[in-house]
């Protein structure tokens, strides 16, 4: 997945995948469908495809994980690692304590 960003906004994506799945009848395959398409606004036919499938994951007619989930879940990953990562730091930093303590009292 590039993190550049896109060009093109949602609206033209949104367009853009509804004239693939409206015209598909007119053309004798799908992939052909998406590169007449593809080339009239300008985006690679894979790309143009990508947003095809996601838009179908999204609206349940293909199997996968919604956007909206894949979000969440990366959300939640990303707050579960800062978790670990703090729970580290207190663990570190009660060990820490504890033997200044320790060493506190031995004097």
């Amino acid at each position: 997945m590039s993190k550049t960003t896109n060009k093109f906004s949602p609206e033209v994506r949104e367009r853009a995948v509804r004239l693939v799945l409206d015209n598909e009848a007119h053309h004798p395959s799908r992939w052909q469908a998406v590169m007449s398409i593809a080339a009239k606004i300008g985006c690679t036919p894979q790309m143009l495809n990508d947003w095809v499938k996601k838009a179908e994951v999204d609206s349940g007619r293909r199997a996968g994980i919604p956007t909206e989930m894949a979000e969440r879940m990366k959300a939640l990953e990303r707050e579960n690692r800062e978790l670990r990562q703090a729970n580290e730091i207190l663990r570190k930093a009660s060990a820490y304590f504890a033997m200044a303590e320790l060493d506190r009292r031995s004097k």
